[in-house]
């Protein structure tokens, strides 16, 4: 790794820059041979036009009368070489689409990943702001027989796209309009425009968009934002929720305000908090009865709030159907509240994603009692954020917490990764993890769970004891050609810049694969358990190495 060391401070620079640079122009997308694994083996690859990518949603769609299996992949805004750290002189990051021959500021791309071995790049839908786009979150459900898209656009606005036909997205609800050409025109439409937000820099957009969760059963729609008149009307800041009814994505409906109770107009701070924790992001078991309700160990009819990201988090767990009921004043922030889970101030909760009812097998005995053998747990995933593990940020891990008595959450055990396994500290990037699979159903659920674990890869933790969580496979992506510096102050200098893999995010199938993408711009890798670890999932492929 030596050698691609950039010491700001050091006649190195020139060298190191030189050697990047030129390594950077021969990527390859046939496999990574200097990957380390266990568990895991790649299978497919995609380099996803070496763009900075967040969020993979896999949908499962029916295309010219044939089942399909396609991610949807937000990306980050296009920033400059080592998000703006470089030095001066690195080489831009590529915004190129080889599939229209033009540069494009970075929004969605669309994989057919049906045959994983050749992923099928279908389409790239720019965000045109005019300073690198982005458009973090994505999801997709099917109403009314056809295919939805709903995404963040920048910092600003949500848009609905149709994508039934996956390799040719329309506007529904937009803040721009394809024109045509190739180009966009900003869509002033109130019957069209985007639902809410409006276009960066204009009268109505947004001051914050993340990571949302629609229901596909319901049409229900937990969307993370801020107005931009919030301040003014006494929000404390911070995102919060906006809920809507996008059964009808043509016509959206709002229905409710949430947040954690402190941070909207006329409230008090929560106990020991100066500062409103503000929402990441939330995950919907949907309604009784629902689709989510005939799968075993799910606990219906609860949304999972996680507010704080990376420090001074609190899980929440709601009633759902509190949460939507009309005769409950929207300017009440309690009823709903089933219970909530303060962690320490110097971890957040970016993720928490309920793996429902377990038998504990260590609680059963032979003696007939089985008072307490069945409990509940939620995986709650607090972000690193720091390069090389920067002494001014503590440890972020994984908790496993019981919340068998919602109104009494308790931690019960946590699952990390030793630095030291791998000299993560000295590869460069973040290190720890960062967010967990949110898939429900065969053939992980309640027996593997995933965490992308930034230069650490991939993560699958056997959580068939919460209580004794384990590392039971992994994948590290090599850098490759594409993949982004990162930089920070390293034993003693200032500002060192190396390339580094930060595997940000990571969603599965019910074939059993599992789809990792890369916030340095290394692209999607696409992997299968092995060995132990497909054992424990029940997939072929136990007996390979």
């Amino acid at each position: 790794m030596a050698r691609f060391l950039v010491r700001c401070a050091s006649i190195a620079i020139v060298t190191a820059l030189l050697v990047v640079g030129a390594w950077r122009a021969d990527a390859r997308d046939d496999g990574d041979r200097d990957a380390q694994s266990k568990n895991m083996k790649l299978v497919g690859f995609s380099d996803l036009q070496a763009r900075s990518t967040y969020q993979p949603t896999l949908h499962k769609q029916v295309v010219n009368g044939q089942v399909r299996y396609v991610i949807y992949a937000g990306h980050h805004a296009l920033a400059g070489p080592g998000e703006g750290q470089a030095p001066a002189g690195t080489p831009a990051l590529s915004s190129f689409n080889p599939l229209t021959g033009r540069n494009e500021e970075n929004g969605t791309s669309i994989i057919d990943v049906t045959d994983v071995r050749r992923p099928r790049y279908l389409f790239h839908l720019p965000v045109p702001t005019g300073a690198g786009g982005g458009a973090q979150m994505v999801r997709v459900c099917n109403r009314n027989g056809r295919e939805y898209m709903l995404r963040s656009y920048a910092n600003a606005a949500h848009e609905i796209w149709d994508v039934t036909n996956p390799s040719s997205p329309q506007p529904v609800h937009t803040v721009n309009r394809p024109d045509g050409s190739g180009g966009f025109v900003l869509n002033t439409d109130p019957a069209t425009g985007p639902f809410i937000g409006a276009q960066v820099g204009t009268a109505g957009a947004l001051a914050g968009t993340h990571k949302n969760w629609w229901e596909c059963d319901t049409g229900i729609a937990y969307i993370v934002g801020r107005r931009g008149t919030d301040t003014a009307a006494g929000w404390r800041a911070g995102n919060h929720i906006m809920i809507y009814d996008l059964s009808n994505p043509a016509s959206p409906k709002f229905i409710r305000d949430w947040a954690m109770d402190g941070q909207q107009p006329g409230s008090k701070l929560q106990p020991h908090f100066t500062t409103a924790p503000s929402i990441h992001g939330p995950i919907s078991t949907g309604p009784a009865g629902g689709p989510l309700s005939a799968i075993p160990g799910v606990v219906a009819n609860r949304v999972y709030f996680a507010y704080g990201t990376s420090s001074t988090g609190i899980m929440q767990i709601v009633d759902r159907s509190k949460l939507l009921d009309t005769s409950i004043p929207t300017t009440d922030f309690t009823t709903a509240e089933l219970g909530h889970v303060v962690m320490n101030p110097d971890n957040g909760a970016h993720t928490s994603f309920p793996i429902g009812q377990l038998t504990v097998q260590d609680f059963v005995t032979d003696t007939g009692n089985d008072v307490g053998t069945v409990r509940e747990f939620v995986v709650l995933v607090s972000e690193a954020t720091a390069n090389f593990c920067d002494s001014n940020q503590v440890r972020h891990l994984t908790f496993l917490v019981d919340i068998s008595d919602p109104g009494r959450p308790q931690s019960v055990s946590t699952f990390q990764v030793p630095a030291a396994s791998g000299a993560f500290c000295d590869r460069g990037g973040r290190f720890g993890p960062h967010a967990s699979n949110e898939e429900f159903g065969p053939p992980f659920y309640q027996k593997l769970t995933f965490v992308s674990y930034f230069n650490g890869g991939v993560r699958a933790i056997d959580v068939r004891d919460p209580y004794n969580p384990k590392d039971a496979a992994f994948f590290i992506p090599a850098v490759n050609a594409n993949t982004d510096l990162r930089c920070g102050p390293f034993k003693g200098t200032p500002n060192v810049c190396v390339p580094a893999v930060q595997t940000n995010n990571v969603a599965t199938d019910d074939r059993g694969f599992v789809f990792i993408v890369d916030r340095a711009n290394s692209g999607m890798h696409i992997l299968r358990l092995t060995g132990e670890a497909a054992r424990i999932a029940g997939l072929r492929g136990g007996d390979d190495d």
